[in-house]
């Protein structure tokens, strides 16, 4: 139940965390759980790393906002290197994913009115997609779930099948801004796009003069073994929407464009105040610091590798409970043919977090850092869990 003077729009289960150790939150109790879900693709490095704490201890120790009136060193050095190792040119800083996909959906649109052609105003998305829950991303998205009683209409954005490029050549129409996409379906199942769709879905961009977008608030930051997942396709896109574990648990977002697409946003078009702060950039520096270390990223796939083939062997070893093994690099979902919600609920029972994702999905996204230990040991609870099944 949820607590009595927060609104009851998340039905968290009875446990209450005191602190975080690496791979493990553990209990006022001390009951310790293996964490699995990193906070739904947040705690890239697990919990209190000493590099995040250090870096977030010493810029608070000197200042913590002065919003964007003023240069803040942190952000500019962070919007360097993430252009550096991407496809960018130039970063708005926000608070969150939500944010990151608003300010996509902005520049798609202020880009063609900029050119004068002030028709091109309407979004195309993915079935099952997710993008945040503001007014501008639940239509974007078009969840009929999320959309109920907020909005009447299409707000402007039309849907597509993920992965069929010729419902999208279909959609596309000379009022059509832009496409969004995940490169991997988080929320709707944790699905990568079908091999070559990407590259697809840019030769149809270029083709018709419509910007693409990207939205790796969950599949990117080293999720996949790269740091962004668009990188495992021979594409560049035009934005890309960034979070979750670009902050390592500290609440930042990122919209990331080239020059051509960004060139709209300029003073008075967008803004935020507490958006790129001393605190929020800091820490994101220092989660960069993690993930570009020479063979860091080598090593996720590795350990993709070897969790990915035990969890294919628990499902040869209990068809009754899981049937298959989807996703892409540590963001994966294992295919349920008992309830998903049972599942997961006996995971946490036995000490072990995860989540879900669709109808019957469990939904694994556990550290990037992780352990041979605590993989193993992970392994073993899903093992254990389902051999108890009955």
């Amino acid at each position: 139940m949820p607590h009595q003077t927060l609104m009851a729009t998340y039905a968290p289960p009875e446990i209450l965390f005191e602190r975080g150790e690496g791979s493990y939150l553990i209990t006022k109790e001390g009951e310790r759980y293996l964490d699995f879900i990193s906070g739904i693709a947040v705690t890239g490095f697990g919990h209190s790393h000493p590099h995040l704490v250090g870096a977030l201890k010493d810029q608070a120790d000197k200042y913590w906002h002065t919003s964007n009136m003023f240069r803040v060193e942190q952000g500019e050095q962070l919007a360097d290197r993430l252009c550096k190792h991407s496809f960018a040119d130039r970063v708005f800083f926000g608070n969150s994913g939500a944010e990151a996909v608003e300010a996509g959906l902005k520049i798609m649109r202020r880009y063609h009115y900029d050119r004068g052609d002030t028709k091109r105003t309407r979004i195309i998305g993915m079935e099952n997609a997710f993008h945040g829950r503001t007014i501008a991303t639940v239509a974007a998205a078009g969840n009929p779930s999320h959309i109920k009683g907020f909005f009447t209409g299409d707000l402007e954005c039309d849907h597509v099948p993920f992965g069929d490029i010729d419902a999208l050549r279909a959609a596309i129409s000379d009022e059509t801004a832009g496409v969004i996409l995940e490169p991997v379906q988080g929320e709707g199942g944790v699905l990568p796009a079908p091999k070559g769709y990407l590259e697809a879905v840019r030769a149809l961009c270029d083709e018709t003069g419509i910007l693409m977008m990207v939205d790796e608030i969950q599949c990117g930051m080293g999720r996949t073994g790269k740091l962004f997942a668009y990188e495992w396709s021979d594409i560049e896109p035009d934005i890309l929407s960034s979070a979750k574990g670009l902050g390592g648990g500290f609440p930042i977002g990122a919209c990331l464009a080239t020059e051509k697409a960004a060139a709209c946003m300029v003073i008075g078009t967008h803004g935020s105040t507490f958006g790129g702060n001393p605190l929020a950039t800091a820490v994101g520096n220092a989660v960069l610091d993690l993930l570009l270390e020479d063979g860091f990223l080598q090593q996720v796939q590795e350990t993709v590798e070897t969790l990915r083939q035990g969890l294919v062997e628990l499902t040869q070893k209990h068809p009754h409970v899981i049937s298959d093994v989807q996703g892409l690099g540590l963001m994966l979902g294992v295919k349920c043919v008992v309830p998903n919600t049972e599942l997961l609920a006996r995971l946490r029972d036995a000490r072990l977090l995860s989540g879900r994702a669709g109808t019957d999905i469990l939904r694994l996204l556990p550290p990037l850092n992780l352990s041979e230990e605590d993989l193993a040991k992970g392994l073993r609870i899903i093992d254990d869990v389902c051999t108890d099944w009955k």
